[in-house]
C-alpha cells in the first residue's frame, strides 16, 4: 500500500460504515447555503505544482452551486440543479451540458447534493481528533473522476478536500471566510451568457 496509504487508511479501517456516513451526513445537512473563498492547489504524481488558483463559491442544496476563480485563469462553474454552465472568458466560450447527478462525476455535489446518495456511492471511513474531523471516500463504481476524496470539517464546517486520481495527481481545496445557512436565492445560481459568447452544448 505504501506510506501514503498507510496514512490516509490504515487508523481507519475499522471505522464503522453506516455510522462514518451518518456523521458525515448530519455535518452536510447542517449547511442548507455555504458562501466563502477558496484557494485551490494541483499537484502532479511526483508533487510538482501545476496549478495555483483562488476564487468564491455560493452552495445551496440541492445541487446548486456558483464557483468563480479569479484571473488571470478566470473561469466560472455555475449549476441550476439541472443544467451545468462553464465559463472561460478568455476564449469567451460558454460549455453547457445536462447535470450529472453522480457524485462521483461532481465533487461540488458532495457539498451541495442530496447526502442520502453518499453511502450509496462511496466507502466511507472517519477520523476524529479534537474539533478537525477528516472523512475518507473511495468511490465504489469504477469510472469516477477520483481514487478518493478526503473531505475535512473544523469546528462544524467544512475546512478544506483533497482529490487523488488514478495517477495520482492531487487537488487541495481549502474554504476560507465560510458562511453558513446565509440567504440564497435560486436566482443567483442561473447562468446569463454574455453578448458575443460562443455557446458549446455538451
Amino acid at each position: 500500500m505504501g506510506l501514503l496509504g498507510s496514512l490516509l487508511f490504515s487508523p481507519w479501517a475499522a471505522a464503522d460504515q453506516a455510522q462514518a456516513a451518518q456523521r458525515l451526513s448530519e455535518l452536510l445537512e447542517k449547511a442548507q447555503t455555504i458562501t466563502g473563498r477558496f484557494s485551490q492547489l494541483t499537484l502532479d504524481g511526483g508533487g510538482t505544482h501545476l496549478q495555483e488558483t483562488a476564487g468564491n463559491l455560493k452552495l445551496k442544496r440541492p445541487g446548486l452551486f456558483r464557483w468563480h476563480t479569479d484571473p488571470p485563469l478566470e473561469q466560472e462553474l455555475v449549476s441550476n440543479g439541472k443544467k451545468i454552465w462553464l465559463y472561460d472568458p478568455d476564449l469567451e466560450q460558454v460549455t453547457t451540458q445536462a447535470m450529472d447527478q453522480r457524485l462521483t462525476h461532481t465533487p461540488a455535489l458532495l457539498l451541495s447534493g442530496d447526502v442520502s446518495q453518499i453511502a450509496e456511492n462511496f466507502e466511507i471511513s472517519v477520523n476524529e481528533g479534537g474539533n478537525v474531523v477528516d472523512f475518507i471516500l473511495k468511490p465504489k463504481a469504477k469510472d469516477t473522476l477520483f481514487d478518493s476524496l478526503r473531505l475535512s470539517f473544523r469546528n462544524g464546517t467544512i475546512n478544506d478536500m483533497q482529490l487523488i486520481d488514478a495517477v495520482g495527481q492531487r487537488t487541495n481545496i481549502l474554504f476560507f471566510e465560510v458562511q453558513m445557512n446565509q440567504p440564497l436565492q435560486d436566482s443567483e445560481f442561473d447562468f446569463v451568457v454574455p453578448e458575443g459568447v460562443d455557446v458549446i452544448e455538451g
